[in-house]
């Protein structure tokens, strides 16, 4: 995961190639979110080139969203500026300490550029959606998962304060080493191109077609079902509530998208 920051240098670590085939994906409770990346992963099954692929992980620190078959025929890249997330590394072939706003590689240097939970994080989102188009082949794409910033769980996590975000991890979510260097949640930005709607409107005018698209409710919701019942009764009531308040359609509680970016 990227903390906001800019820094200088930048630390090359070159892993085993055994080590970039160990899957890592993230584990996430049944529910709407894993549906949805279980669908990416199958896009980029279909539409990425047969052979070895050059793979971009931005912000990647220890773990990957890509599936198992696909790691085993990449090299795997990661950019991330938190020196802890890099150290602990297991998969990539180059695991480099940098700022994915300002880091840049050669033009048409990868075939996939993955961007996940990341731009959340970061004051300059355009910069680093720049840097990876350029980074990226013809026909290449960036798979991007993010917090939606117009739902109830973007709101709270825009508004509240940090130390509130590491008591729900710890105490809801269970997670106890959760702020402890090098681990979740990391301070939030909220630049206004995490909102779907512009990033959209920016990536079609950078040359960047959408082919997936998708709006889940968070998976702080089924964890939250399944540790905390009555906390979780109490907040899908409170969504019912503001969900019947709003626009037909609207569910505040869809507070994740994932969508897939190919370069023209």
């Amino acid at each position: 995961m990227n903390k906001p920051a800019t820094i200088d240098f930048t630390t090359v670590t070159h892993l085993p190639i055994a080590a970039a085939q160990a899957p890592a994906l993230h584990d996430l409770v049944p529910g709407e979110a894993r549906d949805s990346l279980l669908a990416v992963q199958d896009a980029l099954r279909r539409e990425l080139p047969l052979g070895p692929l050059a793979i971009y992980e931005a912000g990647g620190g220890s773990c990957s969203v890509v599936p198992p078959d696909l790691l085993s025929r990449s090299k795997i890249t990661v950019v991330d500026i938190d020196e802890d997330q890099v150290r602990n590394n297991t998969y990539a072939h180059e695991a480099i300490l940098g700022d994915v706003q300002a880091y840049r590689f050669g033009q048409e240097t990868f075939d996939l550029v993955i961007c996940y939970n990341v731009i959340e994080h970061l004051p300059h989102v355009d910069a680093a959606l720049l840097n990876f188009r350029d980074a990226l082949k013809r026909g290449g794409m960036i798979l991007i998962g993010a917090p939606n910033p117009r739902s109830l769980s973007g709101v709270v996590t825009k508004y509240s304060p940090h130390w509130f975000h590491v008591w729900f991890y710890r105490n809801i979510r269970g997670i106890k080493e959760a702020g402890l260097p090098g681990e979740p949640p990391f301070p939030t930005f909220f630049h206004p191109l995490v909102t779907l709607p512009r990033l959209e409107a920016f990536a079609a005018a950078s040359g960047l077609e959408m082919i997936y698209r998708r709006e889940v409710e968070s998976p702080r919701y089924p964890e939250m079902r399944r540790r905390k019942p009555l906390l979780a009764a109490l907040v899908d009531a409170g969504a019912a509530v503001l969900n019947a308040v709003f626009p037909r359609g609207t569910d505040v509680r869809r507070g994740d998208y994932h969508v897939i970016l190919r370069k023209r």
